[in-house]
Formats: structure tokens, sequence, C-alpha cells
């Protein structure tokens, strides 16, 4: 439910503030007043076309905000905004857009930058608008579906559900069919780069770890020389005439004597010891070392030849040497396959079939569950059009089932057909050329679909163009029943539509600073009174008029409490 929304430099809106509540909510004032722009800027914020042209003359740029509560049962929206990592775990939902006069757009959901198309997907999932002009969805033949589909969603979603598994398994088995398909010529000349891969990987004989142990080696034949002499100094160090060995030793027979003398001395002692014999043995193991040390520039020309081998393979085929390895395994998995690549077609081919046959069987029994629901849904509508005296009026669902194409939703087509006159042949919905017919056949699906399309806020915007007298208490009354247990908000001129709201704002117009501006006064009492008597007799309000007025306020109330 739409709760609050502000504009700024909108057309001839410098700055308005508006807060909304739940149930029928009217919007009148004279022609040009702001009535539609304000509607117009709710679109643009919920992710509609957006044009220069909307900003305020002398502006830089417009913004728009609006604050929706989210439905508890608002699962697609809620599906939506999980998916694309906003929260909404306070059931807030926070629009905000800006245009500029340069052509920047900047849009965000809950302070998340988005993309303009992603502003219109979750906002189609908050708010329905409805004009004379803008059908969406209930004129958009492509809907008609998904629309037949969400109104006996508690039969069709368990079956279009299992139905829609299958079909993404099937996608991917014909992808992968395809590819395997495709060419031939590209399978073998894959096989060959594959073989030749494979080949050139096991002729380097790798071993995992390799690399590590040639560059210890290469660091240290490349540094022959230093560590050489490091050796050398240290032995000479140690060992030498004299050597730091000699005088320890001397050092270690001098604590011994003072140690048996007094056994303070005697850990000092010991520690000597255990230091001189430490160095003793060290001096063993660098001479050791000089001994076998060796300088051998073949191995080193080895070494970097290897290591310029292994580099090469992993330009190839992987960072390191474990990647290579695991590179010739995956490799060889796959050789295997395009060896044996008629098997393995057939067997894709074989799943293929058995998939499309059950997929048949459930694309036939979606199609038996909808068909049961399209009847249902034309006595539905036909109630409506009885209730908003077009009596006459036929209202069909056409199915046009394609048997050799399965698509993600089954295999039907359907569209929604109308006819308003006697004799006249059914037309589809989207070619209804009356203004007054369209708007109550309109306003009959939104009574139905309303209760189906998870949709709490509705915009109705001169739906009553084109009609009047009984058909317009008829249009009202069913406005008024859409707003029962959600929200509804409706620009009119109708005084019936007026009278029936549960929320009246009037909008006006004024010049300041040789500037136009709209303003917005929620009206309440005799206020009411006198706004639908200017809608009844239009410029010259008398008291007739004021008392026809409080008659039709009167008998609206005693119409709401029937809901």
């Amino acid at each position: 439910m739409l709760q609050e929304m502000t504009i700024k430099n909108f057309a001839i809106i410098e700055s308005l503030s508006l807060t909304f509540q739940e149930g029928m909510t009217v919007l009148t004032g004279e022609t040009g007043a702001g009535k539609s722009i304000i509607i117009d800027a709710l679109g643009l914020l919920v992710g509609g076309r957006g044009s220069t042209d909307f900003i305020r003359h002398g502006e830089e740029r417009l913004e728009l905000q609006g604050l929706f509560a989210l439905a508890e049962d608002n699962f697609a929206c809620r599906n939506a905004l999980l998916e694309n990592g906003i929260d909404a775990s306070d059931n807030m939902v926070v629009f905000e857009r800006s245009l500029f006069r340069s052509g920047k757009n900047s849009c965000r959901i809950n302070g998340k930058l988005v993309t303009t198309v992603l502003l219109r997907q979750i906002g189609s999932k908050l708010i329905d608008i409805h004009s004379q002009h803008e059908h969406q969805e209930l004129m958009n033949e492509e809907f008609h579906l998904s629309l037949l589909d969400r109104f006996a969603s508690d039969k069709i979603k368990p079956a279009l559900t299992k139905y829609q598994t299958n079909f993404k398994e099937f996608q991917t088995i014909v992808r992968e069919w395809q590819n395997w398909t495709k060419n031939e010529r590209e399978l073998a000349q894959r096989l060959d780069m594959l073989r030749f891969q494979q080949q050139e990987i096991e002729n380097a004989n790798l071993q995992a770890g390799e690399e590590d142990r040639l560059l210890e080696q290469k660091n240290i034949l490349a540094n022959f020389e230093k560590l050489n002499e490091n050796l050398q100094g240290a032995y000479t160090a140690i060992q030498g005439e004299p050597g730091g060995l000699e005088f320890i030793g001397e050092a270690m027979r001098q604590m011994e004597t003072a140690a048996s003398i007094h056994t303070d001395y005697k850990a000092v002692s010991e520690a000597i010891s255990s230091s001189y014999y430490m160095l003793e043995d060290s001096m063993s193991q660098i001479r050791q070392s000089l001994d076998q040390l060796e300088f051998q520039p073949d191995e080193l020309n080895q070494i970097e030849s290897r290591l310029n081998d292994l580099n090469q393979l992993k330009r190839k085929y992987g960072k390191t040497i474990e990647d290579i390895i695991q590179y010739e395994q995956e490799i060889s998995r796959e050789m295997e396959k395009l060896t044996n690549s008629e098997s393995h077609v057939g067997h894709l081919e074989t799943k293929m079939a058995t998939l499309k046959t059950e997929l048949t069987k459930q694309a036939s029994a979606l199609t038996d569950i909808r068909k049961k629901a399209a009847a249902t849904l034309e006595k539905q509508i036909k109630q409506e059009l009885n209730q908003l005296y077009m009596e006459k009026a036929i209202f069909s669902v056409r199915f046009e089932s394609n048997k050799t194409e399965l698509t993600e939703s089954g295999q039907d087509n359907v569209v929604f057909y109308m006819s308003t006159n006697p004799g006249e042949p059914l037309k589809p919905l989207a070619k209804i050329a009356s203004g007054g017919e369209l708007s109550r056949m309109m306003l009959a699906l939104k009574t139905i679909f309303s209760r189906h399309q998870g949709i709490t806020s509705i915009i109705f915007d001169e739906v009553d163009t084109g009609v009047s007298g009984r058909v317009g208490q008829a249009i009202a009354e069913k406005i008024y029943a859409v707003s029962v247990g959600s929200q509804v908000l409706c620009i009119s001129h109708l005084p019936q539509v007026a009278a029936m709201a549960n929320h009246h704002y009037y909008i006006t117009k004024k010049v300041q600073n040789k500037r136009t501006t709209t303003s917005v006064t929620i009206l309440k009492g005799d206020e009411k009174v006198e706004e639908i008597s200017r809608m009844i007799a239009g410029i010259e309000v008398t008291d007739l008029t004021k008392q026809h007025a409080k008659e039709m306020i009167q008998q609206a109330e005693k119409v709401k409490q029937t809901y």
C-alpha cells in the first residue's frame, strides 16, 4: 500500500507531500489543476518512461519519493527484492527517483541504487496504474495467460510448477544435444585438439611440487660462489687458528674447574659445554657440505630448461602444475565422451523423447485445468458486467493450443475476446474502441483480478470517462468494491464516485509570483458537500445541488455498509 509520496519540481508541481490511507481515495478538481500530473509522477516513480519535459521550468531536476507498506502475502515483490539484495525486513519499501535536465537518471529502492528496469519490475508488483490510455496487463494479450493462471492459482500453480521443473530439465538436455550434434566436423577438430593437449601434458611427465623443488635447486646453483664463501667463512670462524671453537673449549675447561670448586657455577659450565659440542657438530656438518658442494653448470642449464617448459605449459593449461594435472583429467573425460559421441547423443535423444512425452501430458492436463478456470472466469465477468449495465455483453476466453511447441507455460495461447453489442462478433479485448464500454469492461476485469494479482494499490485515472447516470453509480460502487481490503486511488469527474470515497483530495492550481503551482486539500464535511455540488452543477452551486450532494453522500454511506 502507498503510504506517502513527495513530489518536487514535476511539471507545474513545485513541492507536494501526500499521505494516503487504505480504502478508496478520490482526487477531484478543475481540468488542468494537476490531478493526472500526480498519477503521472507516481507512474514515473515506479519505473515509467522518463523525459526532461517533466522537469518544472527553470529547475535542473525533479525528485520523487514514495513509501510503500509491503503486504505479508505479496510474495512476488518480496522474492524480487530478495533476489536483488534489497532488505525489506521491516515491511517497508522506499522508492526514490531523480531526473536531471542533462538526461541523467537516478533510481533507488531502500537506499540501494537500481536500474530503471528493476525499479519498474518491482514497482509493478506494488501498484497497478490503469487509465483510459494505459491498460497494462489486461490490454496486453501476452499477459492474458498469466492472468488466467493467477485467477485459478490454487489449482493451476501446483501443476504448472511441476511442469516448469521438467521443462527446465528438458531445455538443458536440448542445449546439450544441440552442442553435440550441431557440427560433426567441429567435434572431430575438438577431439584432435584435446588429443594433442593430452599428449603434450603426458610427455611432460609432471609431478606435483616439482616446480618448487626445481626453483630451490636453481637458487642453490645460481648462488654457488656466495654459498661456498659463506660456508667456508663459517667453518674458518669456528675451526680456524685461533677459531671460535678453540676459545669456547678453553672457556669450557676453565668453568669445569670453577664448578668443581663451587656448585653455583655448575649451570653455566654445563651451558658452555653444551654450546661447545653443538658447535663441534655444526662444524662437522659444514665440513661435510663443503666436501659435497660442487658447481655443475650443465645441471643449472637443465633446471632452467625444465622450468621454461613448465612455464610454457602453465601459459596454456593452468596457473600451477596441479591445475595442469587437473585439466588433463578433465580433457580425458571429455575425450571419452567425444570418442563415444554416438552413444552419448543417443542417450540424450532417448531422454529428450521421454521428457517430451511427459511434458506433453502435463501440458495437456494444464490446458484442461485452464479451460475449466476460463469457464468460471467468463461467468464471473458476466456477473460483473451485468452489474455495470452491460447485460448484452459477451466475454470469452479463447485458447489457441500449439500441439507441436512446448513453452515454459505449457502449450496454450490465451486471448480475451469480447462483444459489447448484440449481433456484433467477438473481438480481442485490445480492439474495443468505445470509451464508456472499455471503462466498464476494464473495471469488471479489475474487480475480478484485483483479488488474484497480489497488488494492494490500484490507481484508476478517469476510468469513468464516457459514462453518467445509473452507469456512473454502478461504476462508483464497483470501484469501492475493489478498494475493500486494499487501496484504490481514483481520479474522477463523476459526483457518484466522489460520494463513495473514504477520503477526498481536492486538487487546485494557483498563480504565485507569476508561476503556476498545484496544491492539495483534504475535504471533509461541508467542504466535501461543496465540491460534489460543484461536480453536479458545474459553475453555479445552489441550495438544491447542495441538498442533492448531501443525499448522494448519505446514500453512498448506506451502500458502503453492505460491503
